[in-house]
């Protein structure tokens, strides 16, 4: 008999609105999330005094956890302190790094997960994917996707206007990264998945050429909603094909090459609109281009604090980031000195 149709996974229930923290016991409760066993809430260091202070009156059995920061050792010893009690969920509280160590954490402990965003800086949020530092870099775990998701505004307002906005940049980096997922598909047969590329491209579109930004609810709610499903396409392709290519090989030779130049969501807006450029794509450069101004995105290397040369040594690393992808990078198989011009072309063109 033919398979008619295919099950996709999604969270149990998805909430973007003010007050999400607040009413977390009884969202919880309403959804089926956790119902009758106990509950872990892991919370950062930078406002977990005042998400503990929220939560305590509709939660006031949930044991708290802090995670000191985004590595693998502070997520491997939030698991171990799961695997000792009896918790029916774990809710992560917070931005990215709490966020994606609570992941790793929950799936060592083989406990569901809640994620509560506080922040909107990358796709994070609901991607099966744990972006975790260790001794020798920055590494990405698989991990299970969350059983729910839920984003606080209120939070998200009071949160670094420049991480807010970095969120723009990963979900309009989809655009380019779909271009490579199709490219590799016409050069190497690579499969590709149409559902996937449907929901990264239709976040990325959402958000583009809308003139309102981070100060509106609206505009908030429209970039939670992209990033989620730009998660969310990663979950359906079983990869992060869907949201990384070109752009992103980019973001992690910088990563490697210059540790703390700037944040996951600006490095990849760059790098898409570079990639737009290699591909000789005018109309969409500019529009990216155009979308990283308004939302005042760095643009060029020396916006971010590289020099061309710097920012040439990173996109000439960048293939080796991901063995076996195949991007723009791979096909054009750029030599050193093609990728300076290059580069020095693009900052001619883009630069101010």
């Amino acid at each position: 008999m033919p398979l008619l149709a295919r099950m996709l996974p999604t969270p149990l229930t998805m909430q973007v609105r003010r007050g999400a923290v607040a009413e977390l016991g009884a969202l919880l409760a309403d959804s089926r999330v956790a119902t009758s066993g106990r509950v872990a809430v892991a919370v950062g260091p930078g406002q977990g005094d005042h998400i503990e202070s929220l939560i305590a009156p509709t939660l006031d059995e949930a044991e708290i956890f802090r995670v000191a920061d985004g590595t693998v050792d502070a997520a491997v010893s939030l698991g171990a302190d799961l695997r000792k009690g009896a918790y029916e969920v774990v809710v992560g509280v917070g931005g990215g790094k709490t966020i994606d160590a609570t992941k790793y954490a929950a799936s060592l402990a083989g406990i569901p997960m809640v994620a509560v965003a506080t922040n909107l800086a990358h796709d994070g949020i609901c991607s099966p994917t744990a972006s975790l530092v260790y001794d020798g870099g920055k590494g990405t775990f698989g991990v299970p996707m969350p059983l729910a998701i839920l984003v606080d505004l209120d939070f998200v307002h009071n949160a670094p206007q420049q991480l807010v906005r970095a969120g723009v940049g990963d979900v309009v980096s989809n655009l380019s990264a779909i271009e490579d997922w199709q490219l590799g598909n016409v050069e190497r047969g690579e499969p590709i998945d149409g559902l996937a590329c449907s929901m990264a491209r239709t976040a990325a579109e959402a958000l583009i050429g809308r003139a309102d930004s981070i100060e509106s609810d609206a505009f908030l709610t429209v970039l939670a909603e992209s990033l989620i499903l730009s998660g969310m396409s990663m979950v359906i392709a079983g990869s992060s094909r869907p949201a990384s290519g070109g752009d992103h090989e980019i973001l992690h030779a910088v990563d490697q090459l210059f540790p703390g130049t700037s944040n996951h969501g600006e490095l990849a807006g760059i790098g898409a609109a570079f990639c737009f450029f290699l591909r000789e794509d005018d109309a969409r450069v500019t529009q990216v281009t155009d979308c990283l101004r308004r939302h005042e995105l760095p643009v060029v290397p020396s916006d971010i604090g590289l020099s061309s040369e710097q920012f040439a040594e990173a996109v000439a690393l960048a293939p080796a980031t991901r063995p076996g992808r195949y991007t723009i990078l791979e096909h054009l198989r750029m030599q050193d000195s093609e990728i300076h011009d290059r580069v020095e072309d693009y900052v001619r063109a883009f630069g101010r």
